[in-house]
């Protein structure tokens, strides 16, 4: 991920429209399987779900290794999308289920932090050697991203399927139908926790493709871009692990608006510094995206019930997505035409408008049914 966007460039000649409707083609393909893998996920098992992932993951960053334009790269993206569409939902789900029926399902928010906490360390050592890597060779680091995904299908085959009441539908349709229903339509609280969720995310995901072009415009070293996404990753990791205590201290109301704080702060300031040291602002927008994860993931689990719950998180996903492919290229176009720097101007007068509405109809339904 550290050097992802300038092997891009680079290597394939992929300009920033390029980059993000390659994100957005990656979007759609997780956007087909997202919903139908939580649900088979559901049926099959969270574990076997994992392990399929797994494979395609090796498969994906195999390909990677031979793509020389465009289409090449578009392949492997689709395989990895498909990969990921498989986790997306049945890791929550798992580890929610697990800790179900025991003392720990309280501390839900917390297990979730330390989830996400050391997934981003690991990216973050990841990434410190990442610029390293891609001076060497450039594919050195694709290379060892195939290791990782083998080492991934061992570990995932060693989880324990835990025990939980399913039911045979009579309908699949119907059923996922219901799902849909249920959590867009019926159970306004998670609805309007999918839409904050989706916004916050949409926030933190635009900075993750144009930040190695916008320190690339300010003059950034390349031998610094590992570090930077280090701290990055170190910062999402750090925050998400305090993420509970912050909820605690804060509530819900001043959680969301300390979320809108930093996405303002951050965007306005990666527009208007800009230089050899604008990419700090980014440090804000990384904070926020650790901070609300375990918060907001918390409150959609405590709404879905536990027959279809990998398949709804799944559907939170692919409402996300969805979100990115009608969006992300436009995104991209603005960063070609006027500057990376001038659009995060621009994002940042769009979240300070799409946010207050949005924030105010998720704490409209808390009040309305708080949770415990």
């Amino acid at each position: 991920m550290a050097i992802i966007t300038l092997f891009w460039k680079d290597q394939i000649g992929l300009s920033l429209t390029q980059i993000l409707l390659l994100q957005g083609i990656f979007a759609v393909a997780m956007v087909i399987m997202e919903y139908p893998s939580g649900y088979l996920s559901d049926r099959i098992g969270y574990r076997k779900a994992l392990n399929y992932a797994a494979l395609l993951g090796v498969v994906g960053w195999g390909l990677y290794t031979i793509a020389d334009s465009f289409f090449g790269v578009l392949i492997a993206e689709i395989i990895l999308g498909i990969s990921l569409s498989f986790i997306s939902g049945s890791d929550s789900a798992l580890l929610f289920e697990s800790l179900k029926g025991t003392d720990e399902e309280q501390h839900y928010a917390r297990h979730q932090g330390r989830v996400n906490g050391s997934g981003q360390l690991g990216e973050a050592c990841g990434a410190l050697f990442a610029g390293l890597l891609y001076a060497t060779a450039p594919l050195l680091p694709f290379m060892i991203q195939i290791a990782v995904w083998i080492l991934i299908f061992f570990l995932s085959r060693t989880l324990v399927e835990p025990h939980r009441i399913t039911r045979a539908p009579t309908s699949h349709f119907a059923e996922a139908w219901q799902s849909t229903r249920y959590a867009l339509l019926e159970n306004k609280k998670l609805r309007y926790t999918i839409l904050l969720n989706l916004v916050l995310g949409l926030a933190s995901f635009y900075p993750v493709w144009l930040i190695q072009p916008y320190m690339q415009e300010g003059g950034v070293p390349v031998t610094w871009f590992g570090p930077i996404w280090a701290i990055a990753n170190l910062t999402v990791a750090l925050f998400a692990l305090a993420s509970q205590r912050f909820h605690l201290r804060l509530g819900d109301g001043r959680m969301v608006l300390l979320f809108t704080a930093l996405i303002v702060g951050g965007f306005l300031g990666l527009g208007l510094v800009g230089g050899l040291w604008g990419f700090v602002f980014y440090y804000l927008l990384t904070s926020m995206r650790g901070l609300r994860g375990p918060m907001m993931l918390n409150h959609a689990q405590l709404e879905i019930p536990s027959p279809n719950r990998a398949g709804i998180l799944s559907l939170q996903s692919l409402c996300f997505r969805l979100a990115f492919v009608c969006t992300g290229p436009l995104i991209g176009k603005l960063a070609d035409s006027f500057g990376v720097q001038q659009t995060f101007l621009i994002l940042c007068y769009a979240f300070g408008v799409i946010l207050p509405p949005v924030v105010w109809l998720f704490l409209r339904q808390l009040r309305k049914a708080p949770v415990g």
